[in-house]
């Protein structure tokens, strides 16, 4: 009995002396990036509306060595605006007769901005993410637009019949698997023939008004699945409103699986609205998406204005996210619209707000705006 107890206390004893560094490293929360990366995600929007950055070869190397400069490691330029691309598009050519906006080459000489981006970032170490900002929207106050007059079936209508508007954004039927099919295969163009290392969709991919989806192979599908019963003519009814949404979801599962059987390496991004709001207003259910790893990474557009609703509208979206996705999620922080911009002060208690919750990153919208903070930039990112 006595040797018992005195081996009882002599592996007490040795366990207490293991060595305090095995202690640590057992005890370390393992560091978790977004898939490709081994440091947080810094990043910031490249548009071709209020700025000259993409309508040159020399103005995209100066943008280039900007975001370098300031410490970015990440760009997430503009591939798909105004039913155009900013690419050349074999897909957008025989649809449409035009391979790329024409605003972006003017003398038809063969220039490919995306392609220029990617060159320009490769040396100095930055991502590229095909960001395809127009999703599914038709046109911008052009009652439907191109698309649309091409392919008047793929209006999506409201509950009266007409074609769905919202804040001057008129809009596919992202429903409809046709249309489904051409944004996909826009998509999968930019990932089989360029060395982007993501591609990104935004509060219009995958998305819709709630005001739309009354369209009649719509309403059949959803009575098929409601005994019978049509859609409400209140968009916001609240089964409505999550059927089609689950529609959504099921095509960003696919387009998931899609850009993954093509590229397992491609970064899978969306950007929505803050949650409910995306949900109730654009059909966009974004915790569904990261929680059941339809995305590889989440940036909410947390763009509010003041720091009370920023900081309040933060922690509550990072609530409808699994503890063990949130590295995944990295803020959109809101930097300048319609030339208005921040304070400095204002934008620092933001990224303090971000550090406060554990994002070490975040992406900007958009460009034209970082001058204005670049001593701020080099001190978060370049210390």
């Amino acid at each position: 009995m006595r040797s018992l107890i005195s081996l009882f206390f002599a592996l007490v004893f040795l366990a207490g002396c293991r060595p305090s560094n095995q202690r640590v490293e057992e005890q370390a929360p393992e560091q978790k990036y977004v898939l490709g990366y081994n440091e947080p995600v810094r990043g910031v929007w490249l548009t071709n509306v209020a700025s000259d950055a993409l309508y040159s070869k020399e103005n995209i190397e100066a943008a280039v060595a900007r975001c370098h400069e300031y410490g970015f490691n990440t760009i997430f330029v503009v591939t798909w605006n105004k039913a155009m691309t900013m690419y050349r598009s074999q897909v957008m050519k025989e649809f449409t007769g035009f391979e790329i906006d024409p605003a972006l080459d003017p003398g038809d000489t063969g220039r490919d901005p995306l392609q220029e981006v990617i060159d320009e970032a490769r040396k100095y170490g930055i991502k590229v993410i095909a960001w395809f900002e127009f999703g599914f929207s038709s046109s911008y106050k052009e009652d439907g637009g191109m698309l649309l007059q091409l392919k008047p079936h793929w209006a999506s209508l409201d509950a009266k019949g007409g074609l769905t508007t919202k804040n001057g954004f008129e809009w596919m039927n992202a429903l409809d698997r046709e249309v489904q099919d051409f944004i996909l295969s826009l998509v999968l163009e930019v990932v089989n023939n360029y060395e982007v290392d993501g591609i990104q969709g935004d509060d219009r991919l995958p998305a819709m008004p709630s005001e739309g989806g009354y369209n009649p192979e719509v309403i059949d599908a959803y009575k098929r699945d409601n005994f019978g019963a049509a859609p409400p003519d209140y968009h916001k009814d609240f089964n409505w409103i999550q059927w089609r949404a689950e529609k959504l979801n099921e095509f960003m599962k696919r387009l998931y699986t899609e850009v993954k059987l093509a590229d397992p390496d491609c970064i899978v991004s969306m950007s929505p609205s803050i949650f409910p709001w995306s949900k109730e207003e654009y059909l966009q259910d974004w915790p569904t998406w990261i929680n059941f790893g339809y995305v590889d990474m989440i940036v909410p557009q947390v763009y509010r204005k003041d720091s009370l609703s920023y900081a309040r509208t933060l922690a509550a979206n990072i609530e409808y996210v699994l503890p063990e996705k949130r590295h995944l999620f990295v803020p959109g922080v809101l930097i300048r619209v319609d030339g208005v911009q921040p304070s400095a002060e204002l934008l620092e208690f933001k990224i303090e707000q971000n550090r406060r919750h554990g994002f070490e990153g975040e992406v900007y919208f958009f460009y034209e705006g970082l001058y204005r903070y670049q001593e701020l930039f080099k001190k978060i990112y370049k210390p």
